[in-house]
């Protein structure tokens, strides 16, 4: 990979153009969060593969912008690069529009693909930009089309039906919700562009983005008609047979435009955190034009909060799904448990555990790249090994993995921090703390309404009050046969006011990184449940949906409240009531060990 010749050939593109500079964001149309390699292009042009990240150009220099989760990862993947790191929510980091004002000077141009930014990031990169001496920003421009030689295609496989028995509710019935929540939001219609929404509404599902189910298209519905945008060679006659039962007409992919342009009702929403900016400027122009003018409702799509109430079938597809996957995590933690780690590597224990989820009834997928990250790797926060970086493990230290599995009834999502050996004092202090703010969301009880920032300090304060602290979200949501990442609701420091609702999953995963040391991080996937509920309101809990144990020995009990370790005691019996009916004689002594109480 020869990243300063990219930068050449991008700079020869810009010199023609008279631009300044160009920004390439991580997304693609959809704005989706993992992408297919065709829309990859932040990665060709800086070499860092991360999944969040901004990369600049200009004519003489350039800058990657990124978050914690990635400083380590991106510092060592820049590295000979003309690329210059820049830490996000850092002291001291200047934002894109205030490096670029400085590198490139009043009343110059620059670009970014309008395609691939959203709505939002793009009005507000327009406003930044002109503080900074009245710089002025063109979004019709992709020069990757002129410089990116082998350049993957936009992904051709086909999609398939997600069977209802799953689904619990049909794609007509969500629909008419749609519609109804639409009305509400005063709108006749929506452009959905977010591809788990899509799928989610339609129930289909597909293999276009790498871990995640789903197909590359656009949903344009009115009051009266649905129309998914796609590719028909991703259609076999099965799927177009289904689709006209459910009331949904097919379109090429590349005729959105056209359908937004036709569009004929008085108003229709775009969310623009999630609409491009092109496409959102096709209605714009329509909005100020003289025929069947049309108006945009500028709001937050009504799909995601409904996608991420799990109906109860969902939900016990959720229950079957972390039954395999903890049938398969016990299989590999005994396994561990009994090799020698020094014949080991990162690869061939995530190789391991890949092979025992497969063997699982209903077993699609890995559902992220595992995190399979030992003693100073497991301080690189979203660490996944390669053959260029693996190591062998040792009988000493920790191992940090995080994996996960689409399994046809549902995803899982666990982290688990597994001793090799010996452990220093300080490993297990930092295992400890990390622990006890896992138990303390567990075990959290919080009213109706309430958001996952007001719950967040609970997964911290015992960290906080070592002068630790983790830059990284404390939860997510988790999805259906779907994007392991699911939102809008989430548990984090910055404020989200998504609230947090019965059927909700969301992650529970704090964790501390030494670096050049090691990390630590425990995970559990949890559902939103009902509590109680009293003359001050409802109140929620949340339940532990994973099934595995979390490893005992590096506890340093005294640290320990007696209520921390009655909820692991608990969790522990339940895991190895659920679990041991599904295991072999030897299996099942091992768990009955693993779970014992302290």
């Amino acid at each position: 990979m020869n990243i300063n010749q990219r930068l050449e050939d991008l700079r020869e593109v810009m010199r023609r153009e008279h631009l300044a500079a160009f920004i390439f964001p991580s997304t693609d149309p959809h704005q989706s969060e993992y992408v297919a390699d065709h829309w990859k292009g932040r990665e060709f042009i800086s070499g860092f593969n991360g999944s969040a990240g901004t990369a600049v150009v200009t004519m003489d220099s350039a800058a990657l912008w990124t978050d914690s989760r990635y400083f380590l990862a991106a510092e060592e993947q820049l590295r000979g690069t003309a690329f210059q790191l820049m830490k996000l929510k850092i002291d001291g980091t200047p934002t894109i529009p205030e490096w670029i004002g400085r590198v490139c000077g009043a009343g110059a141009e620059v670009a970014v693909d309008g395609w691939c930014s959203s709505a939002n990031s793009v009005k507000e990169l327009i406003t930044e930009l002109r503080r900074q001496g009245g710089i002025t920003l063109r979004t019709n421009l992709d020069p990757l089309a002129q410089i990116w030689q082998g350049r993957p295609s936009v992904p051709e496989f086909p999609v398939e039906i997600y069977p209802l028995a799953y689904a619990g509710e049909t794609a007509h019935e969500k629909i008419v919700r749609i519609r109804e929540a639409l009305r509400k939001q005063h709108a006749d219609g929506m452009l959905m562009a977010s591809l788990d929404d899509i799928a989610w509404t339609l129930n289909l599902r597909g293999t276009d983005v790498h871990c995640n189910p789903v197909f590359v298209s656009y949903l344009l519905i009115s009051s009266k008609d649905v129309t998914l945008y796609i590719n028909n060679k991703k259609l076999t006659a099965e799927v177009l047979a289904y689709l006209k039962t459910e009331g949904v007409k097919v379109d090429a992919y590349d005729n959105v435009k056209n359908g937004l342009k036709d569009y004929f009702e008085y108003n229709i929403l775009l969310d623009p955190d999630e609409v491009n900016y092109t496409l959102y400027e096709v209605v714009k122009r329509q909005e100020s034009g003289v025929r069947s003018p049309v108006g945009i409702v500028e709001e937050e799509s009504p799909v995601k909060r409904m996608k991420t109430i799990k109906n109860e079938r969902e939900i016990a597809g959720f229950r079957s799904a972390m039954l395999k996957d903890g049938i398969a995590m016990t299989k590999f933690l005994k396994w561990l448990d009994s090799q020698e780690p020094f014949s080991l590597t990162e690869l061939s224990v995530s190789d391991k555990l890949e092979a025992l989820r497969s063997e699982q009834p209903l077993y699609r997928d890995i559902s992220f790249d595992t995190i399979a990250a030992y003693q100073a790797h497991g301080s690189i926060v979203h660490y996944a090994p390669t053959p260029e970086t693996d190591i062998p493990l040792k009988p000493e230290g920790f191992l940090l993995l995080d994996s996960g599995a689409q399994y046809l009834d549902g995803t899982t999502d666990i982290t688990r921090t597994i001793p090799l050996g010996p452990l220093t004092e300080e490993q297990k202090r930092i295992y400890t703390l990390v622990l006890k703010g896992h138990i303390q969301i567990e075990l959290c009880k919080f009213p109706s309404g309430a958001s996952g920032t007001q719950l967040d300090i609970l997964a911290r304060q015992a960290l906080w009050r070592e002068g630790l602290n983790y830059l990284h979200g404390t939860g997510h949501g988790v999805g259906l046969y779907l994007n392991v990442h699911e939102g809008p609701h989430q548990i984090r420091m910055e404020w989200k006011p998504a609230p947090l609702v019965a059927g909700m999953t969301v992650t529970d995963e704090p964790g501390i990184y030494l670096a050049g040391k090691f990390g630590v991080r425990i995970e559990n996937t949890l559902l939103v449940t009902p509590y109680k509920e009293t003359e001050f309101g409802k109140f929620l809990q949340f339940e532990s949906l994973t099934l595995c144990p979390i490893d005992k020995s590096p506890i340093i009990s005294e640290m320990m409240t007696v209520e921390e370790v009655t909820w692991l005691n608990d969790y522990h019996q339940m895991v190895f009531d659920r679990l041991s009916p599904y295991l072999s004689d030897d299996e099942t002594n091992w768990l009955r060990e693993a779970c014992a109480p302290i």
